[in-house]
């Protein structure tokens, strides 16, 4: 990936030949608390000026991995780097990072702009570079008009942008994002995930996120990786790991899809037959290493689905089916329908108006073998 170009004096000093090395890397990390193991050998590396995200379930490990780059935690094993120097004995407030928690953290007795210029105080900086850089990093987040206010005279996206004026005003390498948007309500939440994107772009520094919010990491990130169980499951842009997730686990976490288990009965060139345990025959996309007899979950989106009234001919898979719930959402219409052969409930999104079936309709479910995939368990 090529790094963007740099906002001015976005980084001060940047030695030749930096953006050789990523901007983050983790080296075989493993993290134990108390005897128990929380990440377990990972591996990743984020490239300058990239916007990337940790995306998992609760609990799985995302932030002790972001933690563990902060300063915060050090690993049990492994490396943490940051363009390319081994940070495990650097402390906290001697890294190229900065910090932006869900909580704000701000300064409940300081203003608005010197919560903004409390980092650049501690350097002490000359009063009129910091007054300078302040009003930039305000207007960078359009809260040059706030500067004045407290903390408490603000709304929580208010409050965050003033977080996250904080951390760029010290010209950090990388800011960490930890559930940055996860205290604010759906649409303050779309709102500042345009912010956030803008603000990347603007200032060409790189972003590391943690979420566990699907489609702020898919809408946000150039790469995202999956956490499961303190290991990473897939690393990919949002393209590859929505349209070609590795395994069950990421193609169920990662947006809405169908999922069948099922044994492989027949591989022909890039195409196997499935038999799940309720006698439905499936055609999906081959993957490398199938083998006859192996059990395999079969995935398929529900924006690939088709209803018809007659069955189709030009689509590998089609089913007969009767249309049980319709629920309609604005842009698209989605729906659900049991399929007769055997009792199988699948989602079916389609963009509005689409075809309209009433209610328990006898009907046609269909879709292709390119867009169902079979995923080793």
């Amino acid at each position: 990936m090529t790094a963007p170009a740099l906002a001015p004096n976005a980084l001060s000093s940047v030695p030749p030949g930096v953006f050789d090395c990523p901007d983050v890397e983790l080296r075989r990390i493993t993290k134990q608390f108390e005897g128990e193991t929380v990440i377990r050998g990972v591996d990743l590396q984020v490239q300058p000026g990239e916007f990337f995200c940790i995306l998992g379930p609760s609990g799985c490990g995302k932030t002790t991995l972001l933690r563990l780059m902060a300063g915060f935690e050090t690993p049990s094993t492994g490396e943490v780097l940051i363009r390319g120097e081994v940070m495990n004995e650097i402390p906290p407030y001697r890294r190229p990072v900065n910090t932006v928690f869900q909580s704000y953290a701000l300064f409940n007795h300081l203003t608005v702009a010197q919560n903004v210029a409390f980092g650049l105080q501690v350097k002490r900086l000359p009063k009129a570079e910091i007054g300078d850089r302040v009003a930039q990093a305000l207007a960078g987040v359009k809260m040059e008009t706030f500067a004045s206010r407290y903390p408490r005279q603000l709304s929580g996206g208010q409050r965050q942008r003033v977080a996250l004026a904080r951390a760029l005003i010290n010209q950090p390498t990388v800011i960490l994002l930890d559930e940055p948007l996860g205290a604010l309500d759906l649409k303050l939440r779309k709102e500042m995930q345009v912010e956030l994107a803008r603000l990347h772009q603007e200032v060409g520094l790189t972003f590391v996120m943690v979420t566990h919010d699907q489609e702020e990491a898919l809408s946000l990130s150039d790469r995202i990786a999956v956490v499961r169980a303190g290991q990473i499951e897939q690393i990919g842009s949002p393209q590859e790991i929505y349209d070609q997730p590795r395994t069950a686990f990421v193609a169920d976490f990662i947006g809405d899809t169908n999922l069948f288990t099922g044994t492989v009965e027949g591989i022909a060139g890039d195409l196997v037959t499935i038999l799940t345990p309720q006698g439905l025959s499936l055609i999906a996309q081959g993957r490398p290493g199938l083998t006859l007899g192996q059990t395999v979950t079969v995935c398929v989106r529900p924006e690939q689905i088709q209803l018809t009234a007659e069955p189709t001919t030009d689509r590998e898979n089609c089913h007969r089916g009767q249309l049980s719930q319709v629920m309609y959402l604005g842009t698209h219409v989605q729906s659900v329908a049991a399929l007769v052969e055997t009792g199988d409930r699948l989602r079916i999104l389609q963009p509005k108006p689409g075809t309209s079936f009433p209610l328990n309709s006898p009907l046609y479910l269909s879709w292709r073998a390119t867009d169902t995939l079979a995923l080793i368990n």
